[in-house]
C-alpha cells in the first residue's frame, strides 16, 4: 500500500454526530484514501447541539469542507438544512450524506442502500415483497431503513415507545407502514430490525422460528439483541454489514470518485479486536 499523503490541497470530509468517537467511518474512509493514494482526510466532528451542527454546515457552505456523513442525532436536521435532496432523502426526510458545492448543500441517504446490501449479504434467501417487517425505533436510521423496505415492497410495522414519533414516520411513508404494539407486530414477521441504540425490552420467545433478526448497531459486533437471537437459533444480520453497505456511496459522494477495493469486514473486525 502506498503512503497516505496529505498536502495543502487535501480534500476534507468527515462524519458529524454526538457521540461520534465510536464511529468506524473514519477507519473505513481513511483506509480507502490511503489505498488509493488520494490527497485527503476524513475526520470526526461532534457538535454539542443543533446550533453547533448548523455552524458545521455553514462551514461547508463556506468551502471549508466538501462533505459530511451524518449520524444521530442530526440526520433530520441535515435534511432540513439542505437546498436540494435526492429521492431517497426526501422519502424519509432524513439524510446521512451532505455535500457542499459553491455555497449550496445537497442531501442524500445511503442508509437504506446499506440496509438492503447487508440483508443481501447475510440473509440472501430472505424475501421481503409483501411480507411484514418489524422495525424497533423511529429515529433517523429507522426512517431511512423504513424507506428502503417500503421500496422493496415490505409491509413495515413500527414499534416505538413514543407513538407520536412513530405515527409521524408512518404518515410520511404511506399506507404500507403501520404503528403497532410489539405483541401484534410479530405475527407473521419475516424480519425484525432493532434500530434503537440500546437493547430493547423484547420477548424473543414470541418470535417465530426462521425469522431474521437484524441489529443496526455494529459496536459491539455481537450485540445483546443478536446474542439473544442466536441462542434461540434465529438467523441474524449484524450492523457492520449495513455500515459497509452504505460506505461506498458515501465515499463516492464525498470524494467524487469510487473507493479502491478493500476487504472492509476484515479491516474493521481487526480494528475492533485491537481496540476492544
Amino acid at each position: 500500500m502506498s503512503r497516505h499523503r496529505i498536502t495543502g490541497a487535501a480534500l476534507v470530509a468527515g462524519i458529524a454526530g454526538n457521540p461520534v468517537a465510536h464511529s468506524l467511518s473514519p477507519v473505513i474512509h481513511n483506509a480507502w484514501l490511503a489505498a488509493g493514494d488520494i490527497d485527503g482526510a476524513y475526520v470526526p466532528f461532534a457538535p454539542a447541539d443543533a446550533a453547533g451542527f448548523e455552524a458545521l454546515v455553514a462551514a461547508g457552505r463556506s468551502g471549508l469542507i466538501q462533505g459530511l456523513n451524518v449520524t444521530a442525532p442530526f440526520k433530520e436536521q441535515a435534511f432540513a438544512l439542505a437546498d436540494q435532496a435526492t429521492a431517497a432523502a426526501r422519502l424519509t426526510a432524513s439524510a446521512n450524506i451532505l455535500t457542499f458545492d459553491a455555497g449550496r448543500v445537497s442531501a442524500d441517504s445511503s442508509d437504506g442502500v446499506g440496509l438492503m446490501l447487508g440483508l443481501k449479504e447475510q440473509a440472501p434467501d430472505l424475501a421481503l415483497k409483501g411480507r411484514p417487517v418489524v422495525l424497533l425505533g423511529a429515529g433517523g436510521a429507522a426512517r431511512a431503513g423504513a424507506g428502503a423496505l417500503v421500496e422493496a415492497g415490505a409491509q413495515v410495522r413500527i414499534v416505538n415507545r413514543s407513538r407520536d414519533r412513530a405515527e409521524a414516520l408512518a404518515a410520511d411513508l404511506g399506507a404500507s407502514v403501520r404503528v403497532m404494539a410489539v405483541s401484534e407486530a410479530l405475527d407473521g414477521a419475516a424480519l425484525v430490525i432493532n434500530a434503537l441504540s440500546v437493547q430493547p425490552d423484547f420477548d424473543f420467545d414470541a418470535v417465530a422460528p426462521g425469522t431474521v433478526m437484524m441489529d443496526m448497531t455494529y459496536k459491539p459486533l455481537t450485540t445483546p439483541f443478536l446474542a439473544a437471537a442466536r441462542v434461540r437459533g434465529l438467523p441474524t444480520v449484524d450492523g457492520l454489514a449495513m455500515l459497509i453497505g452504505q460506505a461506498a456511496p458515501s465515499f463516492r459522494a464525498l470524494f467524487r470518485r469510487p473507493p479502491p477495493p478493500l476487504d472492509l469486514r476484515a479491516l474493521l473486525t481487526a480494528h475492533m479486536d485491537q481496540t476492544a
